[in-house]
């Protein structure tokens, strides 16, 4: 991955995963493709799909199209509700593959744990099992807290590599993060930047910006970067994609990282997703 200029994190079992990703949801067909491969000739290398955002065939084909090399370039895809049971998730699986057309995803994730339908163990037991086909580099989980992953480490041994949550300065997860990083799970952050919220014109962060001559939108993504954390940003426009990963040159202090921490909310989640009680097929 020595094309791009993005850090990387170490996972688990030992495949590396760039500290920045981009996010895909929305984007579909050939609009989709197009802007996909922009994002690759800007310098993203991890590119976040799952199979209900329908679109595992149009990052496939931005990753297949590039002109560089399929080791250079990782696809993630997540698992729907409607098939955690063992033989459906396998299926499901080869089907993600199929879709993309690509010989292997590079990080496959259950979406959702679904807990009133009982079936995430069998879910990740299909994980596991496509992970030794080679279908899938890495395995992990998306929305699944402490009691859900100890379950699934209690019933089969294998630990997530990847927790993708929601996450952002208004919803920090401080215990979610330590529980992860005490498993040596990476902690991904969906809607890093609070949907496009109130949080894009908070003072605070507009005033460290300031201060750094940088973007609001890149204080934010610093934050999560140097707390450890994988940000997916999604966005269209070259600009916003040149800015979203345009993080390295500088870094935050330990007191303006203590000032972001302040905004923290009891509970800052933006649709009241609480994966204790939400579900998604």
């Amino acid at each position: 991955m020595s094309q791009s200029p993005i850090p990387t994190f170490t996972l688990n079992d030992g495949n590396i995963i760039p500290v920045v990703g981009f996010g895909t949801y929305k984007l579909n067909g050939k609009a989709g493709v197009e802007d996909i491969k922009g994002a690759i000739s800007r310098g993203y290398r991890l590119f976040d799909s799952a199979f209900n955002y329908e679109n595992e065939g149009a990052v496939g084909n931005a990753i297949r199209t590039s002109g560089l090399a399929r080791s250079e370039l990782q696809m993630a895809s997540k698992l729907p509700g409607r098939h955690h049971r063992y033989d459906e998730a396998i299926a499901t699986i080869e089907e993600s593959v199929y879709r993309s057309g690509l010989d292997y995803i590079d990080f496959y994730l259950i979406h959702w744990p679904n807990p009133k339908q009982g079936h995430f163990v069998e879910a990740w037991q299909a994980l596991i099992e496509a992970q030794k086909r080679g279908l899938i580099k890495s395995i992990g989980v998306s929305n699944f807290l402490p009691a859900h992953i100890d379950t699934l480490i209690r019933e089969t041994g294998v630990t997530p590599a990847i927790n993708q949550v929601e996450l952002s300065p208004y919803f920090p997860q401080d215990a979610q993060r330590e529980y992860d990083k005490s498993h040596g799970i990476i902690t991904q952050a969906w809607s890093p930047l609070g949907r496009a919220s109130k949080l894009l014109q908070d003072k605070s962060i507009e005033q460290i910006a300031k201060a750094k001559g940088k973007s609001i939108v890149q204080v934010i993504l610093r934050w999560h970067y140097q707390l450890g954390v994988l940000a997916i940003p999604k966005a269209s426009s070259a600009e916003r994609q040149k800015e979203n990963i345009d993080l390295f040159d500088f870094s935050l202090s330990d007191d303006e990282m203590a000032q972001i921490a302040k905004l923290a909310t009891p509970d800052g989640r933006t649709n009241d997703q609480d994966p204790a009680t939400y579900e998604e097929f």
